[in-house]
């Protein structure tokens, strides 16, 4: 860091206070982690903007590691915010720390400096791509009411009246199991009856057991306050009243979806917003829900026409995003993504085909071509034949025997 950002950011940089952690707490702030020392009481010098605070605590005995929590904070110029460790939770403390500590920990920054730690500015420029539609405002709405984004989120336990007792089967349906299972031995001179009876006796078996394994299941819920309060992708693709040509449409092109889930918003570019910040509780919290819905976002984005033209500026932050979330995704998560018949990049696939066929043009064009050969260039990701139809999209062409 060179010494006039350096003296910038310690006039009007944030500082972090974070009094008791115990030694080899993994710590970190943003992309960056570390293991605490016996000096540690937090970091100074924190540039004015979102940033990600998140910590793990370490087991003295073993040296295992508690699942990562943290919380998103939007500092202030000059902002000061303080924290305490609890030692019986192993956990930050939930009590909020007194106007009159603050002010003496303020008071005493002369000696409290040394035992800080700066921001590690090396990464701040790709911090501000990967938040750059995350307001202040849209993290406190996205993040849990309690404020702490956890890998790992609290289960409530199942009272003893709502413990599963499993369920058992009635006379009739036991008995039309027994008739459906006697059709797989029994051996007919009609084949279309046999394949028929074949498909019941599948069916009925697989339905008993999905009942009898819901049964047993209990249905645990998040802790009241601890789950991710993301925007809801629609179930239903299509307006009420739909034709049947209509839903055909709706499911091809899901524009009306994404437009559902832009009202939601306060502005449009929040629905970019939102995938950045699920993509960060992934990335850095570890919240596998967190993956699930940017993936399931990425995948509603790609599967848009209409939406493309009329949401410009939402594509064009939405190729900028994603061509930075995936150069920071590691290579080998990649990997294993690609070998298991990765949905996003066949839907990245769709997506440019779809830029190809409604002729998009202009600096959002060019913005996914660059995209397009990067991912070529980075991943070995192929893109050709896109003018073609994908081999499971083409026409099954059904020959229908004529009745003599």
């Amino acid at each position: 860091m060179d010494q006039e950002t350096a003296k910038k950011l310690l006039v009007e940089g944030g500082t972090f206070v974070f009094l008791g952690v115990p030694q080899e707490t993994q710590f970190g702030i943003d992309m960056q982690c570390w293991n605490t020392d016996d000096d540690f009481r937090g970091i100074k010098m924190i540039p004015p903007g979102l940033h990600y605070i998140h910590y793990s605590g370490v087991s003295k005995g073993t040296g295992d590691v508690s699942p990562r929590s943290g919380f998103m904070h939007f500092f202030h110029k000059k902002e000061f915010l303080v924290k305490m460790w609890d030692k019986n939770t192993e956990d930050m403390s939930k009590e909020e720390i007194t106007d009159e500590s603050i002010q003496r920990l303020k008071d005493n920054l002369f000696n409290l400096d040394r035992h800080l730690g700066p921001y590690p500015y090396e990464i701040w420029q790709k911090w501000k791509l990967l938040t750059s539609q995350i307001t202040a405002e849209l993290a406190t709405k996205l993040s849990p009411e309690n404020g702490i984004i956890r890998a790992s989120v609290e289960l409530l336990s199942t009272s003893d009246e709502d413990r599963p007792r499993g369920i058992k089967s009635s006379s009739s349906s036991m008995e039309s199991q027994r008739s459906t299972e006697e059709s797989f031995t029994k051996e007919t001179s009609e084949e279309t009856e046999e394949s028929a009876g074949q498909s019941d006796a599948k069916r009925a078996k697989r339905i008993t057991r999905e009942e009898r394994e819901d049964a047993m299941l209990p249905d645990l819920k998040p802790a009241p306050g601890m789950s991710m309060r993301f925007t809801e992708i629609p179930r239903d693709k299509y307006p009420p009243g739909s034709t049947p040509e209509e839903i055909t449409k709706h499911y091809l092109d899901q524009s009306y979806s994404l437009e559902l889930m832009i009202a939601q918003h306060d502005e449009p570019l929040h629905i970019i917003g939102e995938l950045q910040f699920a993509y960060l509780c992934f990335l850095i919290g570890h919240s596998l829900e967190a993956f699930e819905h940017w993936k399931n976002l990425v995948i509603l984005m790609c599967s848009c026409d209409d939406a493309i033209h009329k949401y410009r500026s939402v594509f064009f932050h939405f190729i900028r995003t994603i061509e930075v979330q995936i150069e920071e995704m590691p290579e080998d998560f990649l990997a294993d993504i690609v070998m298991n018949k990765n949905l996003v990049y066949k839907k990245l696939r769709e997506f440019f085909r779809t830029a190809y066929v409604s002729k998009v043009d202009g600096r959002l064009l060019t913005m996914i071509e660059r995209f397009k050969e990067n991912l070529t260039d980075k991943l070995q990701w192929d893109f050709t034949g896109l003018d073609a139809d994908e081999e499971d999209e083409r026409p099954v062409i059904v020959k229908i025997d004529e009745a003599e």
